[in-house]
């Protein structure tokens, strides 16, 4: 027969629950404020003040905890570009029929890869967050699929080359553009696409941007320090710059290599 609890073991438990909420519902408030900040620069406001001048240290020992959560730093991760031990971690949370999605791909994601992840300052993660139904479901599994043969950011960039939506993403045009892309083995991937795996790996990533309170594409966290949208060069520059300065005063995350 199990033990039973002891009162003590219960309060504490319910406790650490308490504390996961309270810092979920922080973090979806702080996601919900960076959507309405990107919506505002997007529609031609000015963009909102740093948040640096802001924050006291309990939130950004939250922002510090959440990056430790969600940066996965995984050896060999076909899904991430950068150095496994970079000071600053981007987790993008996307769907493939995103318009700003794409453009984030097309007109910032290259130069914050020339600029901070050349440069092992800055390390990318992508996260396959899927909202808009079964035809981005299989552009994601795609995506994982190409992965698997060392393509993903190859199929990733040519999914994004345009705005694909409904039939673009019917399975023989996905297989259309693995081939393009550089996929080898193409009875590899569409085997990989429908496997038990791929639906485990979107399953994951769906549920860690649930977990955080995503509500829209693209979703950033910049060293666990919420983006939303597809916001300007200079504010990601700028995020990552801080996330930078930041870690100078912190211990180096483990491991390297790309």
């Amino acid at each position: 027969m199990p033990k039973t609890a002891s009162p003590a073991r219960k309060l504490a438990a319910v406790g650490a629950v308490l504390a996961l909420v309270v810092a979920v519902i922080a973090i979806g408030v702080a996601i919900a404020k960076s959507a309405q900040s990107g919506r505002d620069t997007e529609s031609g406001a000015a963009p909102a003040a740093s948040p640096e001048a802001e924050e006291d240290p309990a939130q950004q020992k939250m922002f510090d905890d959440l990056a430790k959560r969600t940066s996965r730093r995984a050896d060999g991760d076909p899904l991430a570009v950068g150095e496994k031990n970079a000071p600053v971690v981007l987790v993008e949370y996307a769907d493939y029929q995103c318009s700003f999605c794409g453009r984030f791909t097309r007109e910032t994601q290259p130069e914050l890869i020339k600029k901070y992840v050349d440069a092992g300052t800055l390390r990318i993660e992508f996260r396959n967050f899927t909202v808009f139904g079964a035809d981005s479901e299989r552009a994601a599994r795609a995506s994982w699929a190409a992965g698997q043969q060392g393509k993903f950011w190859q199929l990733h960039d040519a999914l994004y080359a345009k705005t694909r939506k409904g039939a673009a993403l019917a399975e023989d045009k996905l297989v259309g553009l693995a081939r393009s892309s550089g996929v080898d083995d193409l009875d590899k991937f569409r085997a990989d696409m429908k496997s038990a795996d791929a639906a485990k790996a979107l399953k994951k990533d769906q549920d860690e941007g649930y977990q955080l309170g995503v509500q829209s594409t693209p979703s950033f966290l910049v060293n666990g320090r919420p983006v939303a949208g597809a916001q300007p060069l200079a504010v990601f520059s700028q995020a990552i710059e801080e996330a930078a300065r930041t870690a100078k005063h912190q211990p180096a995350a483990k491991g390297g290599g790309k």
